[in-house]
This record gives C-alpha cells, sequence and structure tokens, in this order.
C-alpha cells in the first residue's frame, strides 16, 4: 500500500503575463552573428528587413526607425505638417500619437471612438474638419482596421493627408489586402510586446520620391554623402536609425508573422467562447479574419462591482495573472487639459479609459490558460457582485 501524505502542497501555477514576445534560438544565434560581424548600426541587415517587409507588403517601400514613435513624428514632417495646423486623430490611443503631432507645432484635434470597435468614428472626425486640418491620423487599435473605404474618401474629398497609426496592426487586413499594402503612410511598431518585435523598433511603409528623400533625411541627421564622401545637410535631422543587431531579431520574427496571428485568433476565439462571467463584460468588437488581435481588451462593468479596476488587477495577479491598460484616455492627461480639453469631451473613449483591461494574449499560450484567465476574472466578478 502506497504510503500518502496527510495533505499535497500546493504547486504555485506559473506567472502568465499579459504579454510575451516569442524568440528562437535562431533568431538568438543570429543576433550572435551579428555581434561578432563587426557591423551592429544600420547596415546590410537592415536592408535586408526593408527588403523583407516590402515584400512582405506587396512591394511598398519600407524604411526603418528606432521606434514608431519617431517614425509617426517623421511622417508628420515629410507631409509637411506646420506650426498652426491641425490633425485629426482619436481619442483613445497610446499618448504617442497625440504627442509627435504636439511635437511637430500642430494641434492635436481630438474625436470620439466607437464603444465597440475603439476605432475613429468618422462621421465625427469628418464634422472636426476645418481650414487647419492638414491630415487626419487613425489608429488601428488592436488590429482592428479602421474603415478604410470610408477613411481615405473622406481624406480624398478634403484633400487631407492620412498617416495610419498601424502600431497595432502588422499582418492586419482589409478586403483581403494587409495594412500597409495601399494607401497614404502607415506606421508599424515593433516594440517587444508587438505582434512581431525588433526589441525597439518601427517602419514607415508607402513614400516615394520627394517624400521618401525628406524621411530618409530626417531618420538619419538630415544629412546626404557623395560617393566622393563630400557630406550635405538638408535639413535639421534626428538620429532613428534602426540597428543591424535589431534588425537580425525582425528577420527572424516576420516569417512567423501570419502564423501567430492566426494563434491569436484562435486564443480570442477561446475567449469569446469562455468568458461569460456574471455581472458581465463588454467585449471588443468581432471581426473577419483580417483582425490581428494585438491585445484583449474587455470593459469591466464597474458600476456593477464594488472593486476598483487597480483592485481586479492586483486580485488578478495574486491568481498568478498579469492585466494590463490599454489605454486611458489622451485627452484627460495633464498636457491635453492644458490645451483645453477635459472630462465629458469624449465619452467614449473616458469609459474605455476607465473600464478597459487588458488580458493576457500571446501566442505561446494555450487554450488551458485563456480557461485559467476566464475562470480567474469570473470568480473575482463574482464575489465583488453588487
Amino acid at each position: 500500500m502506497a504510503y500518502r501524505l496527510p495533505f499535497a502542497p500546493e504547486i504555485p501555477m506559473p506567472f502568465l503575463p499579459f504579454t510575451r514576445p516569442a524568440i528562437d534560438e535562431d533568431t538568438i544565434e543570429g543576433v550572435a552573428e551579428v555581434l561578432r560581424s563587426g557591423w551592429l548600426a544600420s547596415g546590410p541587415k537592415v536592408q535586408e528587413f526593408e527588403k523583407a517587409l516590402s515584400d512582405y507588403l506587396g512591394g511598398r517601400t519600407v524604411r526603418a526607425m528606432t521606434s514608431a514613435t519617431e517614425a509617426l513624428e517623421i511622417a508628420l514632417r515629410a507631409c509637411g505638417v506646420d506650426p498652426d495646423d491641425e490633425v485629426i486623430t482619436p481619442a483613445m490611443s497610446f499618448v504617442a500619437t497625440a504627442n509627435v503631432i504636439c511635437r511637430v507645432g500642430a494641434r492635436p484635434v481630438f474625436v470620439d471612438v466607437d464603444l465597440g470597435t475603439r476605432n475613429i468614428d468618422l462621421a465625427r472626425a469628418a464634422s472636426a474638419i476645418t481650414a487647419r486640418t492638414k491630415a487626419l491620423m487613425p489608429v488601428h487599435f488592436a488590429g482592428l482596421p479602421v474603415d478604410m473605404d470610408r477613411l481615405y474618401e473622406l481624406a480624398g474629398r478634403h484633400r487631407l493627408r492620412v498617416i495610419e497609426d498601424a502600431a497595432h496592426a502588422i499582418g492586419s487586413s482589409w478586403r483581403g489586402q494587409r495594412i500597409g499594402s495601399f494607401g497614404d503612410l502607415v506606421v508599424f511598431s515593433f516594440h517587444p510586446n508587438k505582434n512581431i518585435t525588433t526589441i525597439e523598433g518601427g517602419a514607415i511603409a508607402g513614400a516615394s520620391g520627394d517624400e521618401l528623400h525628406a524621411i530618409e533625411r530626417h531618420r538619419f541627421h538630415g544629412l546626404t554623402r557623395s560617393d566622393g564622401g563630400e557630406a550635405e545637410v538638408h535639413l535639421p535631422g534626428g538620429k532613428s536609425n534602426l540597428s543591424d543587431v535589431a534588425a537580425r531579431v525582425g528577420l527572424g520574427q516576420l516569417p512567423h508573422l501570419d502564423a501567430w496571428n492566426a494563434r491569436r485568433r484562435m486564443l480570442v476565439a477561446r475567449y469569446f467562447e469562455s468568458l461569460q462571467p456574471e455581472p458581465a463584460m463588454l467585449l471588443p468588437a468581432r471581426s473577419a479574419e483580417g483582425h490581428s488581435w494585438h491585445v484583449f481588451t474587455p470593459l469591466l462593468p464597474l458600476d456593477r462591482l464594488t472593486i476598483t479596476r487597480a483592485g481586479f488587477i492586483g486580485e488578478m495577479r495574486e491568481r498568478g495573472i498579469g492585466v494590463g491598460v490599454h489605454y486611458p484616455a489622451v485627452h484627460l492627461f495633464e498636457h491635453y487639459r492644458s490645451l483645453g480639453y477635459g472630462d465629458g469631451d469624449f465619452p467614449n473613449a473616458e469609459r474605455i479609459g476607465r473600464e478597459t483591461v487588458t488580458l493576457p494574449l500571446f501566442p505561446a499560450m494555450t487554450t488551458e490558460d485563456v480557461d485559467r484567465v476566464c475562470a480567474a476574472v469570473g470568480a473575482i466578478l463574482k464575489a465583488h457582485r453588487r
């Protein structure tokens, strides 16, 4: 007869973060090869990565940057957005979207978002256009494309530039066309929490001619050099060039992107199937297969709970589950209040900002991980129901 302990010690579950990048051994070895090569700054690997991204986007020109934030700012400058111009953008995004507009001296004109899609309300955007409007900067929130037909019809009617903040949307598509393979200027992010990473990094897709030259000059000191070594500075550019080390990470990631996005869609389907807490959360809008599902962000029913969002996040952490917040409403930050924005201006963005939580979602997750998250959410909401 087997001896049994009088009690079974609890084995803690491993901590489940809300996101985790996947870096394979081939990529790690490839980075080591770059380090051994002696060429660490922008060089052949950056060119190779830009070519791979271009091929993925159907041949469009791509220029890699140190971050999507830098890429957005450079895109605005390349489009000729000047002080006193206005750029229309959603009140629900990461603050970088609005910050870069301010950094070029223009005014961000915020527009509310749809409560389900979290994307810019294009009817409200149309009403916000003035004689000073220079560009539209929509955000493909969580990887769900904005209605591209309506967006570009609106831009064309008013002769506006479009700078798509596609930081969440690498691998997303609209009517079978990949985001970034068409349209005006499109900016991607390769931050570690994105669907693919270069550690830090971003890219602009879609420029040509003089505009492409402007982007290249803004990316590296405004500088050009002749074959004979002579240098010229055409504008006071910054320094936003990607490194070969970062590019090699991206080269290891890109071949997996479509499979990883398919995995994300499968995990999200499991969330929709299993996440049935009471009181119910407001789930994000579902869509066709063109959604890359960068994040999964339901809204907490705080008006029916005796717990705050911070309390919910704390209880999830006690259960070994990480939760993020994507995002606070941009117009309620101190700087944007100083521009005249305030409470009540954009009700949907404000509600999302108060109630949103980002549940774990990354390709290495299992369906059992999703079920574990759903069980924890349900238990916490039930325990704190009013």
